[in-house]
């Protein structure tokens, strides 16, 4: 019979080595981890509303109730209680919100349904701050159909779209006034088709004039814009099309105008912006005053910009400003601090005699301050350096971030409006990486989100100019807890220089572990496109550390092209070569950091999605040396079937320069396909479309190269609808990642 003493110490070594065991899985990640359980949730700042002037802020707080905060003293108040906040016995859940200019009514957003990439259809309720009384607009139409709703400065109506159309309604009485009607889906009033929305940012097409007694608003003219049929093949037992107004390149643009409602006689008249209305855009439009408007038009190859004002009064249409350049002018866009879109309004300084315009005329891009009278330029940041973005402006000073030092990184930057002060960083040493502000509208206070590979997201309440903490609103402990909990990668930022001259900036994420005398796997992560950078520090992504646990390198590379701080001519080298010299940067500066000795070059992936999917295939077909192994998801494989405002814009019009289109889109050279590749894409795409991938497969097909495909049904260009999606495509990358390009 066993001693129970022995016992005891086999149960105690079991339990020891059990637990060392559970601590070490532990410190391990998992797709399941990841994808599927609520482990590692990060903290977010709910969506915040400045009132008085930034005086205080609004947010929302347990779903349906809406709170105070003064930006000084952190009083919480009660601003609008869950409990006003009910429909027939239901809360209503706030969605979105915004105020009357008086502070007295809160417009309410619920019950929303997705326009494209946004959910920006619903319902709308007015809420009474003095009278304490909740009511529906709109309610005489179908649930959910309602379109940017906002107050007139009066107080009196609100207006939104409907069906294409424009209406007002008076929210104490209830009574409707259709101001279009001839909105049908291809005549669009007061919103935006797909291309406008995809590549202007535009969604909310119409603004009231300050005193209330007109409405400016765009018509979009998508008559002639040709439909492309998706399908939809699971929904029922017969497929089902759906047809999507998408302008291909190449064809004619959608027609636009902008139009001026006198709310008076309700009668609309059509402000004469010289050009025609199929040739030109207008992805800017914004009141001065009461009597004056600032539009801004581009030509269809987006190489000029002309700025006009437009005096309702005396019907008087004037040019103040033109800006052209050999390659194409960016608007506000892209927003060099955060990748992706930014309002293309102009910020208006000076009491409204100038508005600041960010141009790229002097090799860098900077603010310059344009008089609207004389249209004069003033140079606001000089310096070798370019300003990624807006941040704010008082009546002193203008915010706006950059990083003259390290193009991986954003900090907030101050300069005197008048083109004559000193440079001064506003951002501490201390918040290293990225970081961004929403600045209040008195230029006091801010809300300040910094994070970096270190350190996640995190959100405070500052004071400004001194950049002083009022109080840490998001310090994601949690969050930062688990990452400790887990055995996570080195991260180093480099530099690799091209046998061609070009040095690009590298994040490299090091395997758990890693011992310079072995040999590891190597996944370059890529994109390339003039729309978003790869290399930056930012907050590093939980399935990349699984792979740094799994033993392999991570790398991400800026090629030129991007939108990276290093200068115009980085930026614009792109111009009519996408595919060429981005695909060539990526190649060679791929063969040089393969040189490092503990970089297996025979076991080497690349993987991208949308431009990097694109960018994938390139670097398989053109560097079968040095990729044995891509996974390119939702890319663009031709050229020719992208939407016309993003491919015109960076490559010019195909009448005028085809042999550009065929030299960089990837199905021109499928058939140099030497190495395992996994192609994705979403049949339901409606961005980049599942066609491209089919095109593709039957080149790939023609010559014989052998290749795995993988559809998601009815998905869109982020593949993440339907239970289980996410889970189920990151299995299938890693899967196809760790067959062909094992960890010994």
């Amino acid at each position: 019979m066993r001693s129970p003493f022995r016992l005891l110490f086999s149960i105690l070594l079991f339990t020891l080595f059990t637990g060392t065991l559970l601590a070490q899985d532990l410190r391990l990640l998992d797709l399941d981890r990841i994808y599927n359980s609520r482990e590692f949730v990060q903290e977010r700042l709910q969506p915040i509303q400045w009132i008085e002037n930034g005086a205080a802020y609004v947010t929302v707080e347990k779903g349906n109730e809406l709170a105070r905060w003064d930006s000084k003293t952190l009083e919480k108040s009660v601003f609008v209680p869950g409990s006003a906040l009910q429909s027939a016995g239901k809360a209503i859940s706030i969605q979105s919100f915004s105020l009357s200019d008086d502070g007295t009514k809160v417009l309410i957003f619920t019950n929303s349904s997705r326009v494209w990439r946004s959910n920006t259809k619903g319902d709308y309720w007015v809420y009474d701050l003095t009278s304490k009384e909740l009511r529906q607009l709109g309610s005489k139409f179908e649930a959910s159909s309602l379109m940017f709703a906002k107050f007139s400065a009066d107080n009196e109506y609100v207006a939104y779209v409907q069906k294409f159309n424009l209406y007002k309604e008076n929210f104490k009485t209830g009574e409707i006034t259709q101001l279009t009607s001839d909105g049908t889906g291809e005549i669009i009033n007061g919103t935006f088709d797909w291309a406008y929305e995809e590549e202007f940012g535009k969604r909310d097409g119409f603004s009231w004039s300050p005193d209330a007694a007109h409405i400016a608003f765009w018509q979009i003219d998508a008559s002639k814009i040709r439909t492309f049929y998706m399908i939809n093949y699971t929904d029922s037992v017969y497929s089902r099309p759906i047809p999507l107004q998408y302008p291909k390149v190449g064809q004619e643009p959608a027609g636009a105008k902008i139009g001026l409602i006198d709310l008076a006689t309700q009668k609309t008249n059509w402000i004469p912006i010289p050009g025609g209305e199929t040739e030109n855009y207008l992805p800017g439009m914004q009141w001065i005053n009461a009597d004056l408007l600032l539009i801004q038009q581009m030509n269809r190859k987006q190489n000029l910009l002309t700025i006009w004002t437009y005096q309702p009064s005396s019907a008087e249409l004037n040019k103040i400003y033109t800006e052209s350049e050999e390659t194409w002018v960016d608007l506000a866009y892209p927003d060099l601090s955060k990748n992706g879109w930014s309002d293309n309004s102009l910020p208006l300084v000076d009491n409204g005699t100038a508005f600041l315009r960010m141009t790229e005329k002097n090799a860098w891009r900077h603010i310059y301050k344009i008089d609207i009278a004389t249209g004069n330029k003033t140079l606001i940041t000089p310096g070798e350096f370019d300003v990624a973005s807006f941040g704010g402006v008082t009546d002193k000073e203008v915010y706006f971030i950059a990083s003259p030092d390290n193009a991986t990184q954003r900090y907030l930057y101050a300069i005197d409006l008048a083109g004559k002060g000193e440079l001064r960083r506003v951002t501490p040493e201390a918040f290293e990486g990225v970081n961004t502000y929403d600045i209040a509208p008195n230029g006091q206070v801010a809300i300040h989100t910094n994070q970096s590979t270190k350190n996640p997201s995190t959100v405070r309440l500052i004071s400004l100019p001194k950049h002083t903490v009022i109080k840490n609103l998001v310090e994601n402990t949690y969050y930062t807890q688990k990452l400790a909990s887990l055995n996570t990668p080195e991260i180093k930022f480099t530099t690799v220089t091209t046998p061609e001259g070009v040095t690009m900036d590298a994040r490299v994420i090091y395997p758990i572990d890693f011992d310079e005398s072995k040999k590891y796997p190597v996944l370059f992560h890529v994109y390339g496109e003039p729309w978003s950078t790869v290399s930056t520090d930012t907050q590093v992504g939980l399935y990349n550390i699984m792979l740094a646990q799994k033993g392999y390198f991570i790398i991400d590379m800026d090629n030129r092209g991007t939108p990276t701080l290093k200068g115009s001519a980085w930026r614009k080298s792109i111009y009519r070569k996408i595919g060429v010299i981005n695909a060539q940067d990526q190649g060679l500066a791929a063969k040089e950091l393969l040189k490092l000795p503990y970089l297996d070059e025979g076991r080497v992936a690349v993987w991208g999605w949308s431009g990097g999917g694109s960018m994938t295939l390139n670097l398989m077909f053109k560097f079968p040396e040095v990729y044995q192994t891509g996974m390119s998801v939702a890319a663009v494989s031709n050229q020719l079937i992208y939407d016309n405002i993003y491919q015109e814009r960076y490559m010019g019009l195909p009448q005028e320069n085809m042999e550009d289109f065929v030299k960089g889109s990837p199905i021109t050279y499928a058939k140099n396909l030497e190495g395992n590749l996994l192609i994705v894409h979403g049949t339901g795409d409606d961005n980049v479309h599942y066609q491209g991938a089919e095109m593709l497969m039957n080149e790939l097909i023609k010559h014989n190269k052998q290749f795995q495909m993988m559809p998601y049904p009815n998905r869109s260009h982020g593949i993440s609808e339907g239970a289980g999606t996410s889970l189920h495509l990151y299995t299938l990358l890693t899967n196809y990642l760790m067959t062909h390009t094992p960890v010994n």
